[in-house]
């Protein structure tokens, strides 16, 4: 297996369920939200704030449509199904795999959008973001994980059973 790409919202556990997974998988981890941070010596909210939400999609995809990786998990930021192309190259190197989870759950765990640093349009509700996500997140997954009400550590045997299987 080359690598697994996690999808899903901001807040549904793509960071925490991926480095379990990749020890599980005894894989690297890589988090692209890391690599952009470091790629610019600043935090998603200030990178954000400061070149504004379209330049930021621009960056993110940039970014994971030129990665280059073996043997890893991959947490993804919420925002890179904005990209085709990132789309296309992280799915060329393994399954995607989305961490589904509803919005009431996904509300309860994301209190400050932008200190979390999320992409959210000028007028647009989180649910709105959410609903529109959720179908490029349905339209990119291999394979989809409803979280409900699992444990950390049932989400991660459930991924790695559904990785297995290979759905």
């Amino acid at each position: 297996m080359g690598t697994v790409t996690l999808i899903g919202m901001p807040a549904s556990g793509k960071s925490t369920v991926g480095v379990i997974l990749a020890k599980v998988l005894g894989m690297d981890f890589i988090d692209t939200d890391l690599l952009i941070q470091r790629q610019e010596k600043a935090r998603l909210e200030t990178i954000i704030a400061r070149i504004g939400n379209e330049a930021f999609l621009r960056l993110e995809g940039e970014l994971c449509a030129g990665l280059a990786v073996e043997h890893a998990v991959i947490a993804t930021g919420g925002s890179v199904v904005y990209s085709q192309k990132a789309m296309e190259n992280l799915k060329r190197m393994g399954p995607a795999v989305y961490l589904q989870v509803d919005y009431e759950t996904l509300a309860g765990r994301l209190h400050d959008v932008q200190k979390r640093g999320v992409v959210l349009p000028e007028g647009t509700s989180l649910r709105e973001l959410y609903e529109e996500r959720c179908r490029l997140y349905e339209a990119y997954a291999d394979i989809t994980v409803p979280e409900g009400t699992m444990t950390l550590e049932e989400t991660v045997e459930l991924v790695h059973r559904k990785i297995q299987e290979g759905k």
